[in-house]
């Protein structure tokens, strides 16, 4: 027997998301909504507006679903607040220093968005474009898009493509692809804000978190890193053991002062890997709902960020406040400011070469 329309289940982001509201034409560009589905019930939702994740639902101990990153139920948000909830970042995740680099022999000027530096891709990154969807399947899909020669003052035309699949373990696989007609620099990521409560639900303080990370590279007041690799013995950013967000974060220590808490790359250690052979970066606890999220990476660093500088200005999703430190980040990626660091790992792209990036966000529980 046929299930009449009615009686199909309703997908999880339709308590809060119609997706009309993501229905339009931006500048001859169709923008759209889309969702994947594993055969767990997980649920992940993207807007080809900025490439954005705008929902990801998973279950607690108990089976119960939460949307556990934050964003907004509406494109009109998206587009008229400056964020990066769920986004590609592109050209260049993180910052650049005084928004220049040279590459063989020429200065480029970047885009200044940051105080005086340059912050994820300029003033209309890849988080403010459309992209095309080129696959779509039940639990995969790709996107892709051409930054034009110069756009926000990098050089060559670049052609990315970035694919997620929801697998069966609970896994969100992401792969980003790019080549360039032009020497370039390159170094994409994703900017989920988790919140394994659910989004919305106050400060991630109780969440536990283990970083596989010896070393951080310092930053000065800008957040442009010093090029120092610092240990993290004996500092706030020790998480080599599992340790509560909130345990450190006011700690009297001058780069918890300039971040305005975590707001750093670590420089993460090059074992262990999983069956794929991306190394391990992170994992993280929510002792309450017993919700796991584990991070791994081809890169050499990630981005831990508690969302210091939300202000509670923005409402989410469900209506609820997104206050100050009510999520985190972890940014997989190379090194901030690496154009103007020839002692970090390298960003740049030339012609005839492929930039490969992966990164795996591995969902579970804990059973107490």
């Amino acid at each position: 027997m046929t299930e009449s329309v009615s009686e199909l289940p309703k997908a999880k982001y339709e308590k809060n998301i119609n997706p009309q509201d993501f229905t339009t034409v931006i500048e001859g560009d169709s923008v759209k909504f889309y969702a994947l589905t594993n055969a767990n019930g997980m649920e992940v939702t993207f807007t080809n507006y900025g490439q954005r994740l705008v929902s990801l639902y998973i279950p607690d101990r108990d089976g119960n679903f939460e949307d556990v990153v934050l964003g907004f139920n509406n494109l009109k948000d998206y587009r008229a607040k400056k964020n990066f909830y769920g986004a590609t970042i592109g050209r260049y995740g993180n910052r650049i220093a005084k928004g220049k680099f040279s590459l063989d022999g020429k200065l480029y000027d970047l885009a200044i968005n940051n105080n005086e530096n340059h912050l994820h891709g300029g003033e209309v990154g890849f988080e403010s474009v459309v992209w095309k969807v080129v696959e779509q399947s039940k639990n995969a899909i790709s996107f892709s898009r051409t930054s034009p020669d110069m756009e926000e003052g990098y050089p060559g035309n670049l052609e990315v493509r970035v694919s997620y699949v929801l697998t069966n373990d609970n896994e969100l696989q992401i792969s980003y692809e790019a080549k360039t007609d032009k020497p370039t620099y390159v170094n994409l990521t994703n900017h989920s804000f988790f919140n394994l409560k659910g989004e919305g639900k106050g400060n991630v303080y109780d969440h536990v978190v283990q970083l596989n990370a010896d070393k951080f590279t310092p930053v000065d007041k800008g957040l442009i890193p010093t090029g120092e690799l610092r240990d993290v013995a004996g500092t706030p950013f020790d998480f080599r053991a599992p340790k509560l967000i909130g345990k450190d974060i006011e700690t009297d220590y001058d780069q918890i002062e300039l971040g305005n808490g975590y707001d750093h790359n670590l420089v993460l250690s090059e074992v262990p890997k999983n069956r794929e052979g991306l190394t391990f970066a992170a994992r993280v606890v929510e002792p309450t709902s017993g919700r796991t999220l584990e991070v791994y990476t081809s890169e050499p660093g990630v981005q831990f960020y508690t969302g210091n500088f939300l202000d509670g200005s923005d409402i989410g999703k469900s209506g609820n406040v997104y206050e100050r430190r009510g999520s985190f980040c972890l940014e997989t990626q190379h090194f901030p400011d690496s154009p103007n660091h020839p002692e970090f790992p390298s960003t740049r792209l030339d012609p005839g070469e492929t930039y490969t990036s992966y990164c795996i966000y591995k969902f579970g529980v804990t059973k107490n």
